[in-house]
C-alpha cells in the first residue's frame, strides 16, 4: 500500500472513532445532601461523613459524565458545591463545570401562604424549607455549561391552563411555580448543545382537600409542555411523581411522555424490594427510584427520571440498587433515593 492510501486510511481510522464516541451519560441523583440549618452541609463535607462517603460510592460506580443533583444545600459563594466536586475529584471524578442558582425552597415570602396564622414558617417560603437554599439542585458536568435559563421566579398564575387552587390576592401575586427551581441549562458536547431542562418538584402530598401540593406537582411538570427547546433535550430530575402508584395527578406527567423517550431503567434491588404496600402497587418494582418503609404508604416509588426528547438513541439505562454487596449497603446509606442514568449516543445524527 502506498503512502498515500495509508494516510487515507488513517484519515478514515480518526474520523470514525470521532463519529463513534463514548457515550453520553446522564444522571440523576437526590443525595439527601440537605441539612437542618444554614452552612452545616459545607462543615460535613470538611470532616469524615459516612453518608457523604456512600454517596461518593454510587457517584464513583455510576460515573455521569453530566449529574443533576437535587436535594443539595445552595450557598450564596457556591462552597458546598466546590467542597463536593472536590470529594468527587479525589475518586477520579473530575467535574470542571459546575451550575447552582438560588432555588425556591427556604425563600423567604413574608406571607402567611399556609394560612396557619403564623409568618417565617418552612411552609411560608416559595418552596418547602427552613433557611434559603435548603434542598437545592445543583449540574455537574465534564462538558461546558451555559447558557441557563432559569425560570425558578416564573408565577404559578401565569402558566396556562393551571390547577393553582383559589388562593388570596397577595399570595396568588408572588406565589411561584417552582417548589425547587426549573433550568434550561445548554451542556455543549462534541460542538454540539444539549438542553438539559432539570426540576424538583413538590411532593404531591403533606397537604390538605384543597390539594395545593398535589396541584403545584402537576403544574410543575405540566411547565415544560410550553417550554420544550427546539434542540435536543433530556428532562431529569426528581419529579416526585409515579405514573401508577403515586397520590399525585399523573396527567401531565402522561402529556410530557408523548415528546420523550422513557428508557424504562430498571434494578435488581427494586425488583427484589416487596412486601408491605409494595404487594399492592401496581407497576414495576424494578423501575423503583424510591425506597421508603413497607409499612405504610407510599412504600417504593418510580418518582427519578432521565427522559431524553423523541429521536435521540439511547443506548443504555439503569437505577444504581443492586440486590446485594457493598454498592447495594452503599445506596442504602446515601438516601432513599437510588440514582438514575442513562446513556445517549451522541453527538445526535444529523
Amino acid at each position: 500500500m502506498g503512502l498515500g492510501a495509508l494516510a487515507g486510511a488513517a484519515l478514515v481510522a480518526v474520523l470514525g472513532l470521532a463519529a463513534h464516541a463514548d457515550p453520553l451519560r446522564i444522571a440523576t441523583y437526590s443525595p439527601d445532601l440537605s441539612r437542618d440549618g444554614p452552612g452545616l452541609l459545607l462543615r460535613d463535607l470538611g470532616r469524615k461523613d459516612a453518608q457523604i462517603d456512600a454517596v461518593v460510592q454510587v457517584l464513583a460506580q455510576a460515573r455521569p459524565d453530566i449529574l443533576l443533583l437535587t436535594e443539595f444545600d445552595w450557598d450564596h459563594e457556591g462552597r458546598a458545591l466546590a467542597a463536593f466536586a472536590a470529594r468527587l475529584a479525589q475518586v477520579g471524578l473530575d467535574y470542571p463545570h459546575r451550575f447552582a442558582a438560588r432555588p425556591n425552597s427556604g425563600m423567604a415570602t413574608g406571607l402567611d401562604l399556609d394560612g396557619d396564622g403564623r409568618l417565617g414558617s418552612a411552609d411560608d417560603a416559595q418552596g418547602f424549607g427552613t433557611f434559603t437554599g435548603q434542598g437545592g439542585m445543583a449540574i455537574l458536568s465534564r462538558h461546558p455549561i451555559g447558557p441557563v435559563k432559569d425560570y425558578t421566579d416564573f408565577l404559578w398564575r401565569d402558566l396556562p391552563g393551571h390547577l393553582m387552587p383559589p388562593l388570596p390576592p397577595e399570595v396568588a401575586a408572588v406565589r411561584r411555580l417552582s417548589s425547587t427551581a426549573h433550568w434550561d441549562a445548554v451542556v455543549t458536547v462534541a460542538g454540539r448543545p444539549l438542553h438539559l431542562l432539570a426540576m424538583s418538584a413538590t411532593p404531591p402530598v403533606f397537604d390538605g382537600p384543597e390539594d395545593l401540593n398535589g396541584r403545584r406537582n402537576h403544574d410543575e411538570l405540566a411547565f415544560w409542555l410550553h417550554h420544550l427547546p427546539d434542540g435536543p433535550f433530556v428532562l431529569a430530575g426528581n419529579l416526585n411523581l409515579d405514573p401508577l402508584d403515586s397520590e399525585g395527578r399523573p396527567q401531565a406527567l402522561a402529556a410530557i411522555m408523548a415528546h420523550v423517550t422513557d428508557p424504562l431503567p430498571r434494578s435488581d434491588g427494586g425488583a427484589a424490594a416487596a412486601g408491605g404496600v409494595n404487594d399492592r402497587h401496581r407497576g414495576d418494582p424494578a423501575l423503583d427510584t424510591g425506597d421508603w418503609p413497607d409499612d405504610k404508604p407510599p412504600g417504593n416509588l418510580r418518582v427519578d427520571y432521565v427522559l431524553p426528547a423523541q429521536g435521540l438513541a439511547v443506548l443504555g439505562s439503569a437505577v444504581v440498587w443492586p440486590a446485594d454487596g457493598p454498592l447495594a449497603q452503599a445506596a442504602l446509606a446515601a438516601s432513599a433515593h437510588r440514582l438514575v442514568w442513562v446513556d445517549l449516543d451522541w453527538p445526535p445524527a444529523p
